[in-house]
């Protein structure tokens, strides 16, 4: 197939994005030279309604992310909040221990289990959850009709707003010894199954309960995406000879391709928080063995145990590792022609 057509319009189609219409590029570009040289008092006041309505977003950012920050200082302590009537002043009276937390961290073979269970779980994750909502998106991008798109769109998204005890309640109905199927296969005389107690196929159970909960949200990026592709591009495919399948592979995923970069970077960034609260569930079930993950390691050691400075310390290691996972996913990222999380 030729291509030319294709180039030509989808160049014209991103000169039309970059430029505005009714403004040619140089008057443009001025207008943004203008606007760079105004001082920070000029921009604040044209600006200062939408700089407030952003503060109550900030506040809460800054309060719940940034300033819990500070108390990874506990990290480097043996930490006692009894010390103090006060948990925050007790930091002040705590003795500093250095290094010796995250020595005991390293030495601690269920520590390495939890990273193992992490890691096998992101990986699965990443190759049986990632591609399904890019997938549903091109399904329903490929729908004509606005009504049966309408429709298909709030069925994929209605399980993103179930708690996560109703999502296990409805598997544990449907895969447990006493669900569904463990009856009707008795009712037939066959051997029943239970598999939310199953260890071995505990990892894909936690995916197929990812996919189904969350894989319909995540195509609202996905459409948004392709809701920006010019039309012109696909009439100048069709006009090429390229049939639904090609002008999907080179018109449909080249627009996908940088956001699926962008949130591959974010979803590598995130590799070491696979569901808290998906996973504590269910640790009981099927023991530690196989559901012990690095969020489930920390709050067994902090809360339960009460070993803050220990589990201070696995948190903060596990901050520390996600951190460079992003960076070496945006690095990735630059080196294939894409943007990432920032630019160059």
């Amino acid at each position: 197939m030729s291509h030319s057509t294709v180039d030509r319009s989808r160049a014209e189609a991103k000169t039309a994005t970059e430029t505005p219409a009714g403004s040619d590029g140089p008057a443009g570009s001025g207008k943004r030279r203008r606007e760079a040289k105004l001082g920070l008092r000029p921009r604040f006041r044209r600006d200062r309604t939408l700089v407030l309505m952003t503060l109550p977003a900030l506040l809460l950012v800054l309060v719940f992310n940034y300033v819990p920050i500070l108390g990874n200082v506990v990290a480097f302590q043996e930490y006692d909040p009894y010390v103090s009537e006060n948990g925050f002043v007790a930091i002040f009276h705590s003795p500093w221990v250095g290094f010796e937390q995250f020595a005991r961290i390293f030495e601690d073979s269920a520590f390495w289990d939890a990273v193992s269970n992490t890691l096998v779980l992101f990986f699965l994750q990443l190759v049986l959850f990632f591609p399904i909502p890019i997938v549903l998106a091109l399904l329903i991008n490929s729908v004509i009709r606005p009504r049966v798109r309408a429709v298909a769109q709030a069925i994929l998204y209605l399980p993103h707003f179930f708690s996560w005890v109703l999502v296990i309640t409805v598997f544990q109905q449907i895969f447990g010894g006493a669900g569904i199927i463990a009856q009707t296969l008795r009712q037939h005389g066959y051997e029943g199954f239970d598999l939310m107690t199953d260890p071995g196929i505990f990892k894909f159970l936690v995916t197929a309960e990812g996919v189904w909960k969350d894989a319909g949200w995540g195509i609202i990026v996905f459409l948004a995406a392709l809701a920006s592709v010019s039309p012109d591009l696909y009439e100048a495919a069709a006009m090429d000879g390229a049939g639904r399948w090609r002008r999907m592979w080179h018109v449909t995923l080249p627009a996908l391709r940088p956001v699926i970069a962008l949130l591959l970077v974010l979803r590598v960034g995130d590799a070491l928080t696979v569901g808290f609260e998906q996973i504590l569930l269910q640790r009981d079930a099927v023991g530690p063995g196989a559901a012990e993950v690095l969020d489930t390691y920390v709050w067994w050691n902090g809360v339960r145990n009460q070993d803050f400075s220990y589990a201070a310390a696995a948190g903060l290691v596990k901050g520390v590792v996600s951190l460079g996972l992003v960076l070496a996913a945006n690095k990735v990222a630059h080196l294939m022609g894409e943007q990432g999380v920032y630019k160059k």
